[in-house]
């Protein structure tokens, strides 16, 4: 996988502006996964949701013999900005200990809720594994 990185542009981050990739392989696609924990329950704040929901893609990834490194997309459903960017500390902590040094392609969007109203993230994953 090659990140696309113009030179004239200055690096974004916590996310790249996009990636290449070719040759054969396994295409990995995971429904959005909430904060909610294996009970169903929900941290009341946005740091902790958003650590359940990375731990959830990671276990996910790992069923398809995958990891973070390849993610080559991430849609993200956020409930509240003001909690988002309170939460940045816990935020980059919890993406630290998942996700480490990979930054894929992101979108953030603020929405006005879920389906689960306690929930405050909801994260999409797109993964590529090249054939070995």
């Amino acid at each position: 996988m090659r990140i696309l990185q113009p030179a004239e542009w200055s690096r974004p981050r916590g996310f790249s502006h996009g990636v290449e990739f070719s040759g054969p392989g396994r295409w990995i696609v995971l429904a959005g996964q909430t904060g909610g924990d294996e009970k169903g329950d929900y941290a009341p704040d946005m740091a902790t949701q958003v650590s359940t929901a990375l731990r959830r893609i990671t276990k996910l990834l790992a069923e398809a013999g995958a990891g973070p490194e390849h993610i080559v997309r991430l849609t993200w459903y956020l409930t509240s900005r003001n909690e988002y960017e309170s939460a940045g500390a816990g935020i980059a902590s919890a993406w630290k200990e998942t996700l480490g040094r990979n930054f894929p392609p992101s979108t953030l969007l603020y929405i006005d809720g879920l389906v689960d109203a306690r929930a405050k993230v909801e994260i999409e994953v797109t993964a590529f594994v090249p054939a070995a």
